[in-house]
């Protein structure tokens, strides 16, 4: 059983997760976790923001990062300073972000910076107590100038994503499973997985356009027609850009992904793909096959 506050958000009843949020801030600010691994510490505990130097820090994964960075610009409206402490590789596309006053690469140290209050860049969801219905950032909320891929081909181009960490192994899948949508014809296959060969990749399948640091990788996402990936940071990058993408996810998601929809609204246009069982990666790929089909890009009878 779920607890209560993921319960709740993967219902979409965020103002009861928020209440469950509030009812715990006593106990953080009397039970220090800093022995606790990043992931897994809490900082934010009901300290008013207003008129204070707030240091963000971004302790989740790239993904995370770049989903809850929207709220910067909304934080920078009531704090009279923002600093963002925040993965390396990701500074390049934050510094495009309205309202950070320091942007500071995360390391194991401390953060070097002056601050009145802080907190967890996700943690920022339940400072503004958001809804589905009021979530902060257009999309697009990143920007990239789209990477010249290179031959004429004209074909639709779409990326394909089919493994994330390691931390949650149900998320991804193998690469023969995904496979059949790199041969459809009529479409241009191109292989955006990161650590493409380690993730499984065999080398032929699809055209595969290297490996890139995460700005010029948001570039290559800037290019394509559609995205095709499950869980992991690349959806949330080419939500962050505007991309057309479509997330393939296993049968028991992350609270931020919900239940019962096949829209998200943290990236409007986004599309999800759920497992109807458990493992069921065949039935994900026959239905992004039907729609692929139903958008114009190919036959649903035409796997290689």
């Amino acid at each position: 059983m779920d607890d209560p506050w993921t319960r709740h958000m993967r219902r979409g009843e965020w103002e009861q997760a928020w209440q469950v949020g509030d009812a715990g801030l006593p106990a953080r600010a009397a039970r220090p976790c800093h022995h606790l691994p990043r992931h897994l510490q809490y900082v934010w505990t009901g300290a008013p923001l207003e008129g204070r130097r707030v240091l963000v820090r971004c302790y989740h994964g790239l993904g995370d990062t770049l989903q809850f960075i929207r709220y910067v610009p909304l934080l920078a409206q009531r704090a009279a300073e923002v600093a963002v402490w925040a993965q390396p590789g990701l500074l390049p596309l934050l510094a495009q972000v309205p309202g950070i006053d320091r942007l500071l690469p995360l390391h194991d140290g401390d953060a070097e910076v002056d601050y009145d209050v802080d907190v967890e860049l996700m943690e920022l969801a339940h400072v503004f107590r958001s809804t589905p219905d009021d979530l902060p950032g257009r999309v697009p909320y990143l920007h990239a100038e789209p990477h010249g891929l290179p031959g004429p081909d004209v074909r639709p181009r779409i990326g394909l994503v089919w493994r994330g960490g390691d931390w949650n192994p149900a998320r991804s899948m193998d690469f023969r499973q995904i496979a059949p949508l790199a041969g459809l014809p009529g479409v241009r296959a191109l292989i955006v997985q990161p650590q493409a060969r380690d993730a499984g990749w065999d080398g032929c399948t699809g055209e595969y356009p290297g490996e890139f640091g995460i700005p010029a990788y948001a570039s290559v996402l800037s290019a394509l027609d559609l995205l095709v990936t499950i869980d992991s940071m690349p959806a949330h990058l080419g939500g962050a850009l505007g991309v057309p993408t479509w997330v393939l996810l296993h049968h028991e998601p992350d609270w931020r992904w919900m239940e019962g929809r096949d829209d998200s609204p943290w990236y409007p246009g986004m599309r999800l793909f759920r497992q109807r069982a458990a493992g069921d990666w065949a039935g994900v790929v026959d239905q992004v096959m039907a729609a692929l089909a139903a958008h114009g890009f190919a036959s649903p009878h035409s796997r290689a």
